[in-house]
């Protein structure tokens, strides 16, 4: 699978590069990350990182950085597309100028393809085939920031986004059960390997603590339950009963 990210605002490709980490990061708990850049890319590692798989999950994350900037090394990639693209790993690519022709040849096989340019009007362009994501300025992962920073506020600005967008109430209620796990399990954990979370998990979910009381952490937990399981035999309606959860956090 392709992601290519490309253009020359490259602080907005970076944040949505890492949007699309946390959210893979989600979906894939315990994939395996590699990050190549010039310093450390080999045609050999490539090789590997297409055909491997980590020892718990059935696919690595690998986030490729500005390797198109060395010409030898971009033209071993192009002729690797369709084995990228038809890879079960996950590849994201982060590149700043990129050629029509170049270009043409990365939309045939990337899942999506997304410009940042910088213009007067701050707009930018896509290009998308299937995928699992919708490239826009709303990233629903921002859900579980606000949840853990119990910024109610947002949190339910960020709810009536998700409506407006079609979102499943389901897939929020996920992102929350999510969230709420990953802090129980840095609840009693000394660190990141002891919890079995990545780092930056970690240190978020540490964070989000300081906001929580574990009795409340709690309550939360049994309340969103009872609520997911009402709603699925009918005994309320989920969209609303989410909403009043979300404004008594």
């Amino acid at each position: 699978m392709l992601y290519f990210l490309y253009g020359n605002n490259t602080q907005k490709a970076k944040k949505k590069l890492d949007s699309l980490l946390d959210l893979l990061f989600i979906k894939k708990p315990n994939a395996s990350f590699f990050k190549l850049d010039l310093d450390n890319f080999n045609e050999s590692k490539l090789e590997e990182l297409l055909f491997g798989q980590g020892l718990f999950e059935q696919k690595y994350i690998i986030q490729m950085d500005f390797l198109f900037e060395d010409k030898d090394t971009q033209d071993f990639i192009l002729n690797k597309l369709k084995e990228i693209s038809e890879s079960e790993n996950i590849f994201l690519f982060k590149e700043k100028k990129i050629n029509k022709p170049i270009l043409k040849k990365i939309e045939k096989y990337a899942t999506k393809v997304q410009e940042f340019s910088l213009k007067e009007n701050g707009g930018r362009t896509f290009a998308t085939r299937n995928g699992d994501f919708q490239i826009n300025d709303f990233n629903i992962f921002d859900l579980a920031t606000c949840f853990g920073n119990r910024n109610k506020k947002d949190l339910w600005v960020l709810y009536q986004k998700t409506k407006n967008k079609n979102i499943s109430t389901e897939e929020v209620s996920g992102i929350l059960f999510w969230q709420l796990r990953v802090m129980f399990q840095a609840l009693n954990s000394k660190n990141a390997v002891e919890a079995n979370l990545k780092p930056f998990v970690f240190n978020k979910a540490e964070s989000y603590l300081k906001k929580y009381s574990e009795e409340e952490l709690k309550k939360i937990s049994s309340d969103l339950v009872t609520i997911y399981h009402d709603a699925r035999r009918g005994l309320c309606e989920f969209d609303l009963a989410l909403e009043k959860f979300i404004l008594e956090i």
